[in-house]
């Protein structure tokens, strides 16, 4: 039987990325995203490829928070079950701090941390009705150090990484595994200019990477391991002017 997986934003970026690594390896998919056309497209497109496998989607927002349980619902009852359910919908923004444009910081918040702990919080009560299953959050490198600039969008990563570990032990008894990704400078239609940044990578390889870290169940991973492994550490202690120079 055909393993099971769900992605949210999964409309472009590394949810597609990883729609394409995951339909290569076999499993029926199962989308969600805000933009439903793109979604068609990309099933389309899957299905042409690898026409012996399911795929399907639903439209979500994540931040309409009372939906995303209906959703996630109806698309494990739509593919009989979930194996794998990657929480992957988020935004990026850059702002400093002080130009009384707080509605930035606020989305970014809103989506990437109230929206990927609704998503959680409906994975695991399926995962708990199906007695299984395995969750993964889609975290980032600036958990580990905030980025100047983008000062929301550290806390709101740093804070679905702590959120992520409360879950993981929370069900360490259950056959629940929880995994949570960081990855540094991946190369998507979200952010302008990456290449401007050091270490920048593309997205097929960034899901490759990922999909194999989530194969080996791992608690969490850095994608790519190097040089963020040693970047997670050293930036922790780099000076602040280090810092601020490098951002």
């Amino acid at each position: 039987m055909s393993q099971r997986i769900v992605i949210t934003g999964a409309s472009s970026g590394i949810g597609a990325a990883l729609a394409w690594e995951y339909a290569g390896r076999g499993y029926d998919i199962g989308l969600c995203a805000r933009r439903a056309e793109n979604m068609e497209v990309l099933c389309t497109e899957l299905h042409a490829r690898y026409p012996s496998q399911q795929f399907i989607y639903e439209t979500l927002d994540v931040n309409n928070l009372e939906s995303v349980a209906p959703v996630l619902k109806t698309l494990a009852a739509r593919l009989g079950s979930i194996d794998v359910l990657i929480a992957n919908a988020g935004v990026t923004g850059v702002r400093r701090t002080g130009n009384g444009k707080l509605d930035i910081d606020v989305g970014i918040i809103q989506t990437n941390l109230l929206g990927a702990i609704a998503t959680i919080d409906a994975a695991v009560a399926i995962f708990r009705e199906q007695d299984r299953g395995h969750l993964v959050g889609i975290s980032s490198f600036s958990a580990f150090r905030g980025i100047p600039g983008s000062a929301a969008y550290s806390a709101s990563k740093a804070a679905l990484s702590n959120y992520l570990e409360a879950v993981r032990t929370e069900l360490h008894k259950k056959n629940i595994q929880v995994t949570t990704i960081h990855p540094g400078f991946i190369k998507t239609d979200l952010a302008d200019n990456m290449e401007r940044f050091p270490f920048v990578i593309e997205a097929p390889k960034a899901a490759r990477l990922m999909a194999e870290a989530i194969r080996k169940r791992k608690k969490e991973a850095t994608v790519p391991a190097w040089p963020w492994n040693l970047l997670r550490i050293l930036m922790k202690k780099m000076p602040d002017s280090v810092v601020a120079k490098m951002f």
